[in-house]
């Protein structure tokens, strides 16, 4: 799936711009109201907004890892997550920080590390450039600002 967005916002660089691919996200939820994520599974304003948007059963998330330099298990956390039969329950299981001792994630799979350079690459193209970022009915949202997202949502 496809889908053409042009946002405007307000003295944020125009990002979104173009085709997002859905097929290379991690779907979760399915409500009618649908979010585009760009996140780091190590980073905490993320985890936040993981928490916040679970809470909430009117939203469909299409998820995109874009793990920063700055958190070192960022990458191979996404790439866990992304080899997964069952992505989404990994992806909770990450983001709950259960899995934050492990040393070295078993089972990430060729198809996991090409899926997570894809989903980057996706973000690259997008302009994201910081995490959490979100699209919500052609509003850009950086950081985990709830109020913003309500709005946008329509709480």
């Amino acid at each position: 799936m496809f889908l053409l967005v042009t946002a405007i916002t307000t003295g944020v660089p125009a990002v979104f711009a173009g085709t997002i691919d859905f097929s290379k996200s991690i779907t979760i939820g399915s409500g009618s109201k649908s979010v585009i994520e760009f996140t780091d599974p190590d980073c905490p304003f993320c985890r936040k907004a993981s928490k916040y948007f679970d809470s909430r059963s009117d939203v469909t998330r299409h998820v995109f890892f874009t793990p920063l330099n700055r958190h070192p298990k960022a990458k191979e956390k996404a790439r866990y997550i992304l080899s997964q039969t069952n992505s989404a329950a990994a992806y909770h299981e990450v983001m709950s920080g259960r899995m934050d001792a492990v040393q070295k994630f078993e089972g990430i799979t060729a198809r996991g590390i090409r899926l997570q350079e894809e989903q980057v690459e996706i973000a690259h193209q997008q302009k994201v450039d910081s995490t959490p970022t979100f699209l919500i009915n052609g509003r850009i949202i950086v950081g985990f600002d709830q109020k913003k997202i309500e709005e946008a949502l329509g709480k």
